[in-house]
């Protein structure tokens, strides 16, 4: 599978502006067991790069997607980090052994206990996770070093952006439902913002 991600961060490069993912990433993702993280019936096609159905009309994204969002998102070992829209918890795994702390949003709430059973399961406990409306962000922990949004809005929540600390960052899908950007976004010492489109992408709506 990480083959196959490096593959495509090259041949992404001229969008991304790299060829190849940071190397902890790339550990991270080889570490990781996908087929836990999705339902029985799809198990056996865990480890292709495409994304798969959890339920509730809800994917996991594609490996390389899950990759590159928290490649361009930068995590830190010293980083708080929010996640929105948690599924089954693939994405938090990723993110919890490379921060300090995840806290995770999910709106459906069967996805909340399966999660957390998954996460126990790899022995894995800096994660907070809580049923909610993600764009209203988790505000009793901010602010936060990064924010990862797995769902695509128009415009940045402005209660997520006032949760980022400044001079954090934001990764998310940009723009009306046919015309989707993956963003990186940027938050400056004085809270001003600056939005870098990366590359087309397809993700469902952010529910409120």
């Amino acid at each position: 599978m990480v083959d196959v991600i490096g593959i495509h961060a090259d041949l992404s490069s001229d969008e991304t502006g790299r060829s190849e993912l940071d190397a902890r990433v790339m550990a991270v993702m080889q570490e990781v067991p996908r087929h836990l993280f999705v339902p029985a019936p799809v198990a056996s096609a865990a480890y292709e790069d495409m994304p798969l159905p959890i339920g509730f009309n809800k994917t996991i994204s594609q490996p390389f997607m899950v990759a590159l969002m928290t490649d361009l998102l930068d995590p830190q070992p010293h980083d708080r980090v929010l996640e929105v829209g948690t599924g089954l918890g693939y994405q938090t795994a990723i993110l919890a052994r490379l921060v300090a702390h995840v806290w995770t949003v999910e709106i459906v709430e069967e996805f909340v206990e399966s999660a957390e059973k998954r996460l126990k399961h790899l022995g894995i406990e800096n994660v907070s996770i809580r049923v909610g409306d993600g764009s209203r962000g988790w505000a009793e922990h901010a602010p936060y070093d990064k924010i990862l949004v797995a769902a695509a809005a128009k415009d940045v929540p402005k209660a997520l952006l006032a949760q980022l600390k400044p001079g954090g960052r934001l990764v998310m899908p940009l723009g009306p439902a046919d015309d989707q950007r993956l963003s990186a976004v940027s938050k400056s010492a004085d809270s001003a913002t600056e939005i870098r489109a990366i590359m087309p992408v397809r993700f469902s709506e952010l529910e409120t």
